[in-house]
């Protein structure tokens, strides 16, 4: 079991109550458990994992969120490790396509070979971007020398007042759909390049070789959260959302749908703009309940199409694929052998995918990688998507798109406790923030200060 289903019928006293059940959560209670703790993980979904999901094509383990991880994510290798699951690499070898302006061209390595005109603006505006990443406090972008300047406007406008060329815009979007769910025109400068910042940087955040992309779990992202999960056992409670967290001067009370849990802290790991979705009594402070509103969720799908075997690979293909028109935007290679089956992860865009029903959504993307792999891309055997803007629970990914000012006006209250409730999640973590690196810190560290703060309280109490 990977977390008990069964509704408490009375109320429940533990030490820590922690909120959700991704790897933050998960690894909070791990860590708090380890030091004799009692704990009582809730989470909304009938799964744990969070962002983090899995599902089956042909046969095939895939990753319908998180996927990848970069050799120096070394907290959430070290997890899966201690769980019994092992890293396999991403497949890259071979020419990678690029269809752009209604042409189809193949290159090698991380960035598309194009004209001259536009290779020397493209590193033009990768220099622009790197220098003002190296000036981000990863840890508070917010206090950043120019900060308020950075955050005033989106991304997109940045690339407008640099006259960034149209393909060199193109190759920018897609970056910003797939990091942040969301055009260049709806993200704040200083956001993106906190993530950036966050990530290593934006060679390191679009590699395979060495970079972030590098390597992914065979059994997949999902089944680490199981295990951990099951370790946990009936401390993990799945259909159970929060409702309300009141608290006072003794500590807090957790409402759900079915029951009440007391506890001394809590420590919520919802993303930003999902802990609008709970009552707190007392009310979360002004900056925090901007933060809920303004750093919403962006959204992104992706759909698996699975062949008899990687056909492209013969062809001298990688399977990765980069388009500025259509509904898919971005391709990998997934397929577990060279014998088969193929399977090709696609990046799609859902204002002209998710509206669709799943036959239609299936035929946009079978089309598009015809135009870009050739007519065997017509026949595949199988096909799976994920809509993350169109789940029931908590809905949105991968990260929050905080518009311009957002990160200036409530990015402090990302990780102030508010009294007894602490923050803890990927968006809260400084390095590896936005990754299951970043998850998996936060959870350790937020837990390391629960630890601190129950053992003070029993030392004054003891002294009373």
């Amino acid at each position: 079991m990977s977390g008990s289903r069964e509704r408490a019928s009375k109320d429940t006293t533990v030490d820590v109550v922690v909120v959700g059940a991704g790897f933050a959560g998960l690894s909070a209670a791990e860590r708090l458990v380890s030091t004799g703790r009692s704990v009582l993980v809730v989470e909304g979904r009938d799964r744990v994992g969070g962002r983090s999901f899995s599902g089956e094509v042909a046969g095939v383990k895939v990753d319908l969120g998180a996927t990848w991880v970069s050799p120096r994510h070394t907290a959430i290798r070290d997890l899966a490790s201690r769980v019994g699951c092992s890293t396999t690499e991403q497949f890259d070898h071979g020419r990678n396509v690029l269809w752009m302006a209604g042409r189809r061209r193949t290159y090698s390595g991380t960035i598309p070979k194009v004209s001259p005109a536009v290779l020397v603006d493209m590193t033009r505006m990768q220099t622009a971007v790197n220098k003002l990443v190296a000036t981000i406090d990863v840890n508070a972008a917010w206090e950043t020398p120019g900060a308020a300047r950075l955050d005033a406007i989106s991304f997109g406008e940045w690339l407008d007042r640099k006259n960034a060329l149209p393909n060199t815009r193109a190759l920018m979007a897609i970056i910003s759909k797939v990091q942040w769910g969301c055009a260049p025109g709806d993200v704040s400068l200083l956001h993106v390049l906190r993530y950036i910042r966050a990530a290593g940087g934006l060679h390191h955040m679009l590699d395979v070789e060495g970079g972030a992309n590098q390597d992914r779990f065979l059994e997949t992202t999902q089944e680490i959260a199981k295990r951990v999960a099951e370790r946990l056992g009936d401390r993990v409670r799945l259909e159970t959302p929060v409702r309300r967290i009141t608290q006072g001067d003794e500590g807090v009370t957790v409402r759900t749908d079915s029951g009440e849990i007391h506890a001394r802290y809590a420590i919520v790991t919802t993303a930003p703009a999902h802990r609008a979705t709970i009552e707190f009594e007392p009310a979360l402070p002004e900056q925090t309940e901007g933060l809920t509103r303004t750093w919403r969720m962006g959204a992104l799908s992706k759909a698996f199409v699975a062949y008899e075997k990687p056909f492209w690979r013969a062809d001298g293909f990688s399977g990765e694929a980069l388009t500025d028109t259509g509904t898919v935007f971005i391709t990998f290679d997934v397929s577990p052998t060279h014998s088969g089956p193929g399977v090709l992860m696609t990046f799609c865009d859902p204002r002209v995918f998710d509206g669709f029903d799943p036959e239609t959504r299936r035929d946009l993307v079978v089309r598009q990688l015809v135009d870009l792999y050739g007519p065997q891309a017509r026949t595949p055997i199988d096909y799976l998507d994920h809509c993350w803007g169109s789940e029931p629970f908590a809905p949105g990914g991968p990260h929050p798109a905080a518009g311009p000012h957002a990160t200036m006006n409530y990015g402090k209250a990302l990780t102030e406790p508010h009294g007894r409730i602490h923050w803890a999640g990927t968006e809260t973590a400084g390095e590896w923030a936005g990754t299951m690196n970043g998850a998996v810190l936060t959870g350790q560290r937020t837990a390391e200060r629960i630890v601190t703060l129950l053992t003070r309280d029993v030392r004054e109490g003891a002294s009373r």
